[in-house]
């Protein structure tokens, strides 16, 4: 027999023998949808007649759904019960074995010096571009642009010396 999703309308062909006269619960495949699928067509007609909502269950099964719910409610309350419990106990036995991981690595290090050294060059060169501008903005930045082009100067000549 072939039997349609009422929320999807896929087609499954599915085995009558396992589909009793009263009719049974059938969950889809596809969209895992539940509903009631009723063999006999007059009980079928009635049930489509009374627009059954995507949520809506029978009301037979709506007991057995509410008992299965406060049940799964229970033990997610209970599993998170007992991690905050065992987590507790965690820090105030061991503090010294509780280790953050860090995701902080010699490759970012190096990444990030190498970033800094770029950025650095970068602002270098636009003050010796931007220099003669800039005087006229700052006067007293001359000063100091020259003793900071002069230190440059001298870490050139000491990096140069040690090879």
């Amino acid at each position: 027999m072939i039997i349609d999703c009422i929320n999807c309308n896929k087609k499954f062909k599915v085995n009558s023998d396992l589909i009793p006269d009263e009719g049974r619960s059938i969950q889809c495949g596809s969209c895992n949808h539940l509903w009631f699928f009723v063999k006999n067509k007059e009980l079928k007609k009635s049930l489509s007649e009374h627009k059954i909502k995507k949520t809506t269950t029978i009301p037979i099964q709506e007991g057995i759904f509410k008992d299965i719910l406060k049940k799964n409610d229970e033990d997610v309350a209970e599993s998170s019960k007992k991690y905050n419990n065992q987590k507790m106990q965690l820090s105030k036995n061991n503090p010294s074995k509780i280790k953050v991981k860090s995701n902080f690595t010699f490759g970012m290090f190096l990444s990030y010096i190498l970033v800094f050294i770029i950025s650095f060059v970068g602002l270098v060169i636009l003050l010796d571009t931007f220099k003669s501008p800039l005087y006229n903005l700052f006067p007293n930045l001359e000063l100091l642009l020259f003793s900071f082009f002069e230190t440059l100067k001298d870490i050139d000549l000491f990096i140069k010396d040690l090879f």
